[in-house]
């Protein structure tokens, strides 16, 4: 399995934009062109539902070498044996969620600020999402907070694997890269390539350069 440290980029496989039938032939795509990281969102589905698209996909990611990371349900995580949960600043605090997925196991904290990094740092959380950097259909309802925090950030939390997600595409990874970050979250630059695969190591090219 890819160590955590190594991972640069982060796909995310959301309902909000890929059919339930076509999650596996996506996450295919995404680990052919070389995708670190993949967690599945399923925003308004139940648990049981998200453990069976969750079934679905965790052989294709384990045979590629892809930590596996389900977003909100550490009960689901835990069941089937993912590498990872994902949780946001409403969701249980990590003494809970740790009880649930025991000491092993990856666990991410969503932050939207340098307070909200600084404190999932102390939890610990493994790695933190830090954004939405800019506006994003995928959180309507979150303000952008920018680029002036990200070196700083980083600065404050120098072992801490930092994914700067929101609205992060192609066509502006180099000013991101630029302000500080390391790695990055895409979702629907990703999702809605025409050619996934490709678009992915586009991705990986300019993080290679950066």
């Amino acid at each position: 399995m890819r160590p955590l440290a190594d991972c640069r980029l982060y796909g995310i496989l959301d309902l909000g934009y890929v059919a339930r039938d076509g999650l596996v032939s996506m996450a295919r795509d995404m680990i052919a062109g070389g995708v670190d990281l993949i967690q599945l969102r399923a925003k308004g589905h139940p648990p049981d539902a998200v453990e069976a698209m969750g079934r679905e996909i965790l052989p294709v990611t384990r045979d590629a070498g892809v930590p596996f990371i389900i977003n909100d349900w550490p009960q689901v995580a835990a069941a089937i044996g993912a590498d990872g949960v994902h949780v946001g600043q409403d969701d249980a605090p990590m003494a809970e969620v740790r009880g649930i997925v025991g000491p092993t196991m990856i666990v991410g904290r969503s932050t939207h600020s340098l307070d909200q990094a600084r404190a999932a740092a102390a939890e610990p959380a493994d790695y933190i999402g830090f954004g939405p950097l800019f506006a994003t259909p995928t959180k309507p309802d979150y303000v952008p907070i920018g680029m002036d925090d990200i070196r700083q950030v980083h600065e404050a939390h120098p072992s801490l694997p930092i994914f700067c997600i929101g609205g992060i595409k192609r066509d502006n990874l180099s000013t991101v890269l630029a302000a500080g970050a390391r790695r990055v979250v895409i979702v629907s630059g990703i999702l809605q390539a025409p050619d996934v695969a490709a678009y992915v190591r586009g991705v990986r090219a300019q993080l290679a350069g950066s």
